[in-house]
């Protein structure tokens, strides 16, 4: 008799551990349908006011009740039970601007950021870094080698790599290494030559090909419009790939994370490799493209492409235009000259627009005609004009309203004056801001604009009191996917140096977050989807091992990601 109750009492012990698995301080009990979180910091993002929630209940990925313990556990007393412990649920990061793509892309490219991102300080580390991958990755003459990330005002010389400096190491490949910013690069001799370009090549219209003083010949450098067709052949190349590193890419976001991300500027042929995954069940995130501007007819053309509706986890949700340049590369356009040299350029040194007015306002107009979102990319307070006036003319060509609710986006909008951002809330166009800016560049923004400009970098708290949603994003791969690190750096605005660059504008941490969360769900006409813990949206949470409105707000960036759930499946869980 005793033998047989000491089994029991095993057996007992054993089935309700089976019952209670805890894993990174969660702990969650026997599985059903309805799963009841408690014990943490529920923060809602409910409203412009901080709001908590004892509990929260998701049932087949919906939220179907936020409130009190008690109630939920009366309401739903057969829900399976996730003890956070003190730990911190949000709602899913969604990602305002990067580039999907692109940072799958740089799996099969040399890594040449500087630090914290990589280890590169001079062109001698790139060098040795190109020769080993070329040796490593037993690459053969005449093909192929792409690095990423370099930033020539992180390199000890304080230029960039010239082709003769690649021709060292690389005399039998052809070379093309793009910029931190995204907007040029450096090709050696053998790619110029294979991509036609010479002493004799005219400098494109929003682009150029800077040459070796006093000379014609390049040195290399392609930037803006002169360095697509190296990007263009590039992707071509690389997108052999992009099956093999897509599963990676998208745990990669998962990671930190983020439910919803973005492709910020993609083709046709893209577009439709993304749909197939899509349709083959391999996203465990919702996926949202930005077709190409050069696109934008005959994708308004083609039937079986359906903007703003998700297909699967995958949609197209409007059309991405370049605008301007590079704050940091000095070819973002501006109504005042930079205070620096500016390679190329001898006088009145303003940067320059990608697009003619002209083109700018047609690609409006066409887009407002049908009804298609558009996402501009624009760091300059001369392109914001640019793109004012675009605005105003599509408006009246077609009679419509300023105000219409169209969201326009600015994406990146970082050297906005007040008064256009006065414009944005008469026209309801939202800007998507950048201030990880102040940290890897608002050093240098200060010497080459001036403290004025620099310091009004990104303003988002002067945004927010004007009533507008700012967004806030990470650009990847011009910087790392990490939204805790952009929380970080809204609130913060420390650069490298440790100066703050703008501290009136340093947010809320509260509103660091809503620019991921429910103002990024807006900017995407999703705010009744995504966005907030709130009954009816999708149940996209992110678990997080401290609460970012409590901590140290120079803490905030080592906030862990314990746990992704994607409508109310766990997509990442830290090991």
């Amino acid at each position: 008799m005793k033998q047989s109750i000491v089994i029991i009492i095993i057996l007992i012990l054993f089935f309700s551990c089976k019952d209670s698995e805890k894993t990174n301080g969660i702990e969650q009990t026997a599985t059903n349908n309805a799963q009841l979180y408690f014990n943490g910091a529920i923060i809602t993002m409910a409203s412009d006011e901080v709001a908590y929630a004892e509990a929260l209940v998701e049932e087949n990925g919906r939220i179907v009740f936020v409130g009190s313990q008690k109630d939920a556990e009366s309401e739903y007393e057969n829900a399976s039970k996730i003890n956070l412990n003190g730990n911190t649920l949000l709602p899913g990061f969604i990602d305002p601007h990067s580039h999907f793509g692109m940072v799958s892309n740089t799996m099969a490219q040399v890594d040449l950021n500087p630090e914290p991102v990589g280890t590169v300080v001079n062109i001698d580390d790139i060098l040795n870094k190109l020769q080993a991958f070329k040796e490593n990755h037993n690459i053969a003459d005449g093909e192929w080698i792409f690095g990423w990330g370099y930033d020539d005002g992180e390199l000890a010389e304080k230029r960039h790599p010239t082709k003769r400096d690649i021709d060292k190491v690389l005399p039998s490949n052809p070379v093309y290494l793009q910029h931190t910013s995204g907007h040029m690069g450096v090709a050696n001799t053998m790619a110029l030559e294979k991509l036609n370009v010479n002493a004799e090549s005219k400098n494109p219209e929003g682009g150029n090909i800077e040459r070796f003083p006093n000379t014609k010949e390049p040195t290399g450098l392609v930037q803006e419009t002169a360095m697509y067709p190296f990007v263009g052949n590039m992707l071509e190349i690389l997108a052999k790939d992009q099956s093999k590193y897509f599963d990676t890419t998208q745990e990669y976001y998962a990671s930190h994370g983020i439910t919803t991300a973005q492709d910020g500027m993609t083709d046709r042929n893209t577009i439709r490799f993304f749909q197939s995954q899509a349709d083959a069940g391999k996203l465990n995130i919702d996926l949202i493209s930005l077709a190409g501007y050069a696109e934008l007819d005959s994708n308004i053309k083609d039937s079986t492409l359906q903007f703003k509706n998700y297909n699967n986890g995958f949609k197209v949700q409007g059309t991405k235009i370049v605008a301007d340049g590079s704050p940091q590369g000095k070819t973002a356009f501006f109504t005042k000259p930079f205070l620096t040299e500016v390679p190329g350029c001898s006088n009145d040194c303003r940067g320059l627009p990608s697009l003619s007015q002209e083109t700018i306002n047609t690609l409006f107009l066409t887009a407002y005609k049908n009804d298609n979102q558009l996402f501009i990319h624009c760091n300059g307070d001369a392109t914001v004009d640019m793109i004012i006036e675009a605005h105003e003319n599509a408006c009246k060509q077609l009679g419509q309203p300023l105000d219409k609710d169209r969201r326009t986006i600015i994406i990146h909008a970082q050297f906005s004056r007040p008064d256009q951002l006065e414009m944005f809330v008469k026209y309801k166009m939202e800007p998507s801001f950048f201030t990880n800016h102040a940290f890897f560049w608002g050093d240098v923004h200060v010497e080459n604009l001036g403290k004025e400009r620099a310091h009004f970098l990104s303003p988002m708290v002067f945004a927010h009191q004007l009533g507008l949603k700012p967004t806030n994003h990470s650009d990847a791969t011009v910087t790392p996917i990490n939204p805790l690190f952009t929380i970080w750096s809204a609130v913060n605005r420390v650069s490298r140096s440790g100066a703050v660059i703008g501290e009136d504008e340093r947010t809320t941490p509260y509103l660091a977050i809503q620019a991921i969360t429910s103002n990024a769900a807006y900017e995407y006409f999703e705010e009744d989807l995504k966005g907030s813990l709130s009954k009816g949206k999708l149940s996209d949470f992110v678990i997080l091992d401290k609460n970012p409105l409590k901590v140290e707000p120079m803490e905030i960036k080592n906030i862990q990601v314990l746990e992704t759930i994607k409508e109310g499946k766990t997509i990442y869980k830290r090991k």
